[in-house]
């Protein structure tokens, strides 16, 4: 799914979040399987990992569905004096020059609605791989779409940008849709309403890490909440690393 309106708010929305979190932990990876020099981004937003990791000297891909999104990273891109590539590609048809890892953070995943869909992805991701590639990546966890997300309501009140964010959740499928209302204000007491409505799924650990042997992938971890422990019953995100085989 792409992001259209949101594209516009998505820095300000997102700045806490832990960017430099997910590039220690693949950094912390890549240190026991080996520095890669090229990365794809999958799902790379607005640049937010991907020019970060430009600029520490990884030749970078950044991949989105969404135009929008891909804007604002190169002009974020000129600004920070990085280079990184863009591509507006669908990742269940990912299609680029071999690469030594990939990675796909703030739960980019969570937007392939099918099975067939993260299948058709894992595989994709697999022939992008040089042999002894890795693939780094993150969900939200069954526990945050049923618990955390649910049917609750979030608000969002501030100087410029306000939010009402309703959350239905689909237990059976471990699906919620998040429908979005955005006030944004454009001049003095002038606001402009947006609306957007995005759809997210998890799966659960043992079908994902079974997708991913499947597809040819090995050495698969899993870990939750940024740390190096298997997660626990109320863990919000789960980590996966996954590596090509050498032969």
């Amino acid at each position: 799914m792409a992001y259209t309106h949101l594209a516009a708010v998505y820095d300000a929305l997102m700045a806490d979040a832990p960017y430099s979190e997910w590039l220690d932990w693949a950094e912390a990876v890549w240190s026991r399987t080996g520095r890669p020099k090229s990365v794809i981004d999958l799902g790379c937003g607005t640049g937010n990992l991907a020019i970060p990791l430009a600029k520490r000297g990884y030749q970078v891909t950044g991949v989105d569905l969404s135009a929008e999104m891909l804007s604002i990273a190169y002009e974020k891109m000129k600004r920070e004096q990085a280079l990184v590539t863009w591509v507006e590609q669908d990742m269940r048809e990912l299609a680029l020059p071999e690469s030594d890892a990939v990675i796909s953070f703030c739960d980019s995943l969570c937007y392939l609605l099918e099975e067939g869909d993260v299948e058709r992805t894992f595989e994709r991701v697999f022939a992008q791989l040089r042999p002894g590639g890795t693939f780094l990546f993150d969900v939200h966890s069954p526990y945050k779409i049923v618990e955390v997300f649910g049917d609750n309501t979030f608000t969002l009140t501030g100087n410029e940008i306000n939010y009402i964010w309703q959350c239905c959740c689909e237990p059976e499928r471990l699906e919620v849709e998040h429908q979005l209302t955005f006030f944004i204000q454009e001049r003095g007491d002038l606001f402009r309403r947006m609306e957007e409505v995005h759809v997210q799924r998890t799966y659960q650990p043992i079908q994902l890490a079974g997708w991913l042997r499947a597809a040819g992938f090995e050495d698969i971890v899993i870990t939750g909440d940024f740390t190096w422990l298997p997660p626990t019953p109320e863990s919000e995100r789960l980590f996966f690393s996954a590596r090509r085989p050498l032969s």
